[in-house]
């Protein structure tokens, strides 16, 4: 027979497993998420004069078609994943859900920590911290970057082994930074680019944080007869700073096609063949330019049936307002590339402008800086 103290553990025992199993299974949010303020209505503003807070939409008039690869709040179904495409593994592996809110990491890598006595973008570094309290900010050194990628992707197994057969650092640094917003999310920035504002001021408030997975900034727009001869494309989107959700479709089409173009080579024994001046089309700004592009004209996203004409560099040469593109939006050349003094690129004071990049730790050549040319 029970003793009284026995009976009233039992109870209490049953009453504590009895709460955690019918309890609601909903999770709570993230602590790495961030609490944009909500936007007060779906619609994005019309053009106006107002450069700090209108956005004009260039979509396609069919509209976009993005939805988030697994609901949220639903338990993801397990596939056989051998007979999928490298695009459709990583699609499994790191879900995009569109409506989730933009996670609040920033990721920079370098040889050295801040802590370390030669790190000299502690100027730099600080305003990301200084521009973002409450982000997590992580300064990432090669070799800890290659056990972070061995890690989230110890489930691709040719992801890791292309990162690791990359022959050259800046190959890495590329790619590094196109893999943590994949898998992670956040903001990615160069290590020698200053904060000027917070990310919360870089999209508009009317528009609604949960239509949009990925910022991007113009880095070029050079409207001159020669531009070939200093930039790869007519308008070139910036990769020193970028914004996005995890498992954007862009970046998943970029890791993929890194990773593919990379084993190739290797195994055709050319990867060591690789220069500075090829890394733009192999890993940088070309490749990212020409994916973003695509991305943009991709019936699997948009209706292109109902569309005025593919989107191109015309849509965006000249412009001084944010434009959306489906859940992407692209700042002007004044954001990411302030006081270039050309290309109608404005000063680091105006309100447009959001990052500074030195490039005074990057590998770009000199005719790829838009500075003197």
């Amino acid at each position: 027979m029970l003793s009284f103290r026995r009976a009233l553990v039992a109870a209490a025992f049953f009453i504590t497993v009895l709460f955690f199993t019918t309890r609601s299974s909903t999770p709570a949010a993230p602590p790495s998420a961030v609490a944009y303020p909500k936007a007060d209505s779906d619609t994005e503003s019309k053009q106006g004069s107002d450069t700090t807070g209108t956005l004009v939409d260039a979509e396609h008039a069919g509209g976009h078609r993005n939805r988030p690869s697994q609901p949220q709040g639903q338990q993801q179904t397990i596939q056989d994943a051998s007979k999928m495409t490298l695009y459709d593994r990583l699609a499994y592996q790191f879900p995009y859900d569109v409506e989730t809110k933009f996670p609040a990491y920033i990721w920079q890598t370098w040889r050295w920590t801040p802590a370390h006595a030669e790190f000299q973008f502690r100027e730099q570094e600080a305003t990301w911290t200084e521009q973002h309290p409450g982000f997590i900010h992580e300064v990432i050194t090669d070799q800890v970057a290659g056990h972070l990628i061995r890690l989230l992707y110890a489930s691709l197994p040719e992801v890791v082994e292309a990162y690791a057969a990359l022959p050259l650092a800046v190959l890495k640094a590329d790619f590094f930074r196109y893999l943590i917003l994949l898998a992670r999310g956040g903001i990615y920035s160069d290590i020698d680019t200053y904060a000027i504002r917070s990310a919360l001021d870089w999209i508009p408030e009317a528009v609604p944080r949960s239509a949009v997975g990925l910022v991007i900034g113009i880095e070029a727009d050079p409207d001159r007869p020669d531009w070939k001869d200093w930039y790869s494309r007519r308008v070139q989107f910036c990769q020193w700073t970028i914004q996005a959700k995890p498992g954007h479709p862009v970046l998943r089409d970029v890791v993929a096609r890194i990773t593919e173009e990379t084993l190739r080579r290797k195994q055709a024994g050319s990867l060591r063949s690789i220069v500075d001046k090829n890394v733009i089309e192999f890993t940088g700004p070309a490749l990212w330019t020409d994916v973003i592009f695509e991305y943009f004209n991709d019936p699997r996203y948009f209706d292109m049936g109902q569309s005025a004409g593919p989107i191109d560099w015309r849509n965006f040469t000249g412009m001084e307002n944010r434009r959306r593109v489906g859940d992407v939006v692209v700042l002007p050349i004044t954001s990411f590339s302030p006081g270039v003094q050309q290309m109608g690129a404005k000063d680091t004071d105006d309100p447009m402008a959001f990052v500074k990049h030195d490039f005074e730790g990057t590998w770009k050549p000199e005719s790829e800086r838009h500075i003197g040319d």
